[in-house]
């Protein structure tokens, strides 16, 4: 028992020293935090619903799993190959397409949740 809660624990070490390359070092990364903020506040602020709060919780935390993915697909690729290499290229371009898509499925939700309460102010 005492091994398995050992191992849990390192497993989260892992998961939260994940968090920091991307945290630091991706500038895509704090624009979404910042978005983040920004919706959560206007959030607060419009007193949106519970089931409002489920989708923008939702779409935040896509866009940040994609941004995350895209951080380490990238990060695999560079291993692969640091010289030009198209399929390299072809890969990294789909991953970051999967960031902007889930950003503007974000933006969509956002225009959803909060057009209602912008146009009554």
């Amino acid at each position: 028992m005492r091994h398995y809660i050992q191992s849990r624990i390192k497993s989260f070490q892992y998961a939260f020293e994940g968090l920091k390359p991307v945290l630091k070092g991706q500038k895509n990364m704090h624009i979404h935090i910042l978005a983040a903020f920004v919706v959560i506040g206007a959030g607060v602020y419009f007193d949106i619903t519970s089931t409002e709060w489920v989708a923008i919780t939702c779409v935040i935390g896509f866009v940040w799993v994609c941004e995350f993915f895209n951080s380490a697909i990238e990060t695999l690729a560079n291993v692969v190959s640091s010289d030009y290499n198209k399929h390299i290229k072809q890969v990294k371009d789909i991953s970051a397409a999967a960031v902007l898509i889930s950003a503007i499925t974000a933006v969509v939700v956002g225009v959803i949740v909060f057009w209602k309460y912008i146009i009554t102010m």
